[in-house]
């Protein structure tokens, strides 16, 4: 027991000895140095076992080494793909609605009749000049449609004889309510008053050659060709009360005036 204490003495007495007391402080000294690095990160710590390291994208989305994006390659073919179906579902419904307004209804094949007509002139029509015994003095313009399209007989005919300078003027009583329109194989007529039954009229002569003139829509405009019917062969004899009645659509209404 003694011997004990007196070693134990003999350590303290050199412990706290200058020496002891400058190796003491040291320890401290290290021992809050290594507190502090472990505090601020600054230490060794421990970090287990090494991870992967994850490369980071390049600027056009590709990964290092690889041949494209995925996802975007993905997302590419899906909306090309929802594309495409979309306009062709759209345009077939389109057809449906068509195909169905024009066969249910039947409103599509009067508007293409409608847009379909054209004027009646000497290229689509037959015509032809007939004496008539009455009324006395009138001459009969029959225009027959030959074309596979209702044409409109607009105005009245433009009357020329031979090479006369001056048009005959129309009846201005006998300006129908509508256009006279003609289907394929109808015909319009036009009367002719070519003098008058009084012997009022100066000037007359004898016609031997008629052309017959078609109007456009709009007043004194081209219809199209002009024709020329066969008078009979002694020709027509007319004066300065010639005139013209409005194309009508009967052959009763042409001579009633």
């Amino acid at each position: 027991m003694r011997t004990y204490r007196t070693a134990r003495s003999a350590r303290l007495s050199r412990t706290s000895g200058p020496r002891g007391r400058l190796l003491a402080a040291a320890g401290v000294a290290l021992a809050a140095l290594a507190l502090t690095a472990c505090e601020d990160g600054t230490g060794t710590r421990d970090e287990g076992a090494s991870r992967p390291t994850t490369a980071s994208p390049s600027a056009d989305g590709k990964a290092p080494g690889g041949t494209g994006d995925t996802d975007n390659a993905g997302s590419t073919g899906s909306a090309g793909s929802s594309s495409s179906t979309g306009s062709t579902g759209t345009a077939g419904t389109g057809a449906d609605k068509s195909s169905g307004s024009g066969s249910g209804s039947g409103s599509g094949s009067r508007s293409d009749a409608s847009q379909g007509r054209v004027l009646c002139n000497g290229s689509n029509t037959t015509v032809t000049a007939q004496a008539v015994p009455r009324p006395l003095n009138h001459l009969l313009i029959t225009v027959k449609n030959t074309g596979s399209r209702t044409c409109d007989l607009t105005y009245y005919p433009v009357l020329r004889f031979d090479e006369m300078q001056w048009v005959p003027q129309p009846v201005e009583a006998s300006h129908p309510q509508a256009v006279t329109t003609l289907a394929p194989g109808e015909s319009g007529y036009a009367g002719v008053l070519l003098s008058a039954a009084d012997g009022s009229g100066d000037g007359g002569t004898t016609g031997h050659k008629l052309t017959v003139g078609f109007q456009g829509t709009t007043p004194n405009s081209s219809g199209g060709a002009a024709a020329t019917p066969a008078l009979p062969a002694k020709g027509v004899y007319y004066d300065s009360t010639l005139s013209v009645t409005y194309w009508q659509q009967s052959m009763d209404d042409a001579l009633t005036y």
